[in-house]
């Protein structure tokens, strides 16, 4: 009996020592606070979630993601695609989504009203960027293509051209304008040479490809060399909007008001972008979050 009384003192005693440091684990200020982007009561702040048009992706994910979150206390999760393939992600209910970039003012048609689910009320246009054709320096047709009209050059046999998905990016809608324009069409009309945006800048680099078409933003931050496409002048139109029922609307003002105003002006500029002089609203002003009316042109 004795031995059964120790041996049952010393569980109860060991039992204790563990619910205590359980307790101390658990207590305020011992570091154990919420992850990053929870909407409890830590000072974590939100995640907000941007779709944005893949020509973006070094701007966002390089430079305006560790700015916003050092300046808002806030998370960024971005997703770069064409612009019309977000629009799918977003009417699909695919991703839970809180902003949306666009190229294309199409692009945000297509969210906009009863008939496409009313995910979008407004959009504000804040810069563009040139459609050019940039090319590997190293490609055997890259002295044609500095000395000869570029639409002689692309058909020669042999050369690899590449361009985005028509159906899914507003730059490949503009890519197979360009060709069409300059009585190329039959190009157009096909799918060679058609990829993925967020792939096409890494085929040309690896190679794969002796030309593309890149928006000048996109141009200059990989510092591919481009020749203009004129006569032919086309462009992207970038927009921005807080979507309809995003599930942190407040951190997504948040996050369009930090890109319109003065230090996502000035990190446009360093990636090529020719940011609007003045931002211009489409849609239903009272939509507009209170905070955000000044910097989008709404009152």
């Amino acid at each position: 009996m004795t031995r059964r009384v120790r041996a049952g003192a010393v569980l109860a005693a060991v039992a204790l020592g563990v619910v205590a440091l359980l307790t101390g684990c658990g207590s305020p200020g011992s570091g154990t606070g919420g992850s990053s982007g929870g909407s409890g009561t830590d000072d974590s702040g939100a995640t907000v979630t941007v779709l944005y048009a893949g020509s973006l992706v070094n701007l966002m994910e390089h430079d305006v993601k560790p700015a916003f979150e050092a300046a808002s206390g806030d998370t960024f999760r971005g997703e770069g695609k064409g612009s019309d393939a977000l629009v799918n992600e977003i009417k699909g209910k695919v991703t839970r989504a809180d902003v949306f970039v666009s190229a294309s003012t199409a692009s945000n048609d297509k969210l906009r009203g009863s008939g496409n689910g009313d995910w979008e009320s407004w959009y504000a246009t804040f810069a563009t960027a040139p459609l050019v054709l940039g090319y590997n320096p190293k490609s055997r047709f890259a002295a044609q293509l500095k000395s000869k009209p570029w639409q002689q050059v692309v058909v020669e046999p042999g050369f690899r051209l590449g361009r985005t998905d028509p159906k899914l990016d507003p730059k490949g809608r503009l890519s197979a304008q360009a060709l069409t324009k300059m009585g190329l069409g039959k190009f157009a009309d096909t799918d060679a040479g058609v990829f993925p945006e967020e792939t096409l800048l890494g085929r040309l680099q690896a190679g794969q490809l002796d030309a593309g078409f890149f928006y000048t933003s996109e141009a200059t931050e990989a510092k591919v060399p481009t020749i203009s496409l004129a006569p032919v002048e086309l462009g992207a139109t970038y927009t921005v909007t807080v979507l309809n029922r995003g599930p942190q609307p407040a951190a997504a003002a948040a996050f369009v008001k930090y890109l319109l105003g003065p230090k996502g002006v000035a990190l446009m500029r360093r990636h090529g972008l020719h940011p609007a002089a003045t931002v211009t609203l489409t849609g239903d002003r009272s939509a507009v979050p209170a905070t955000l009316r000044s910097a989008v042109g709404g009152s």
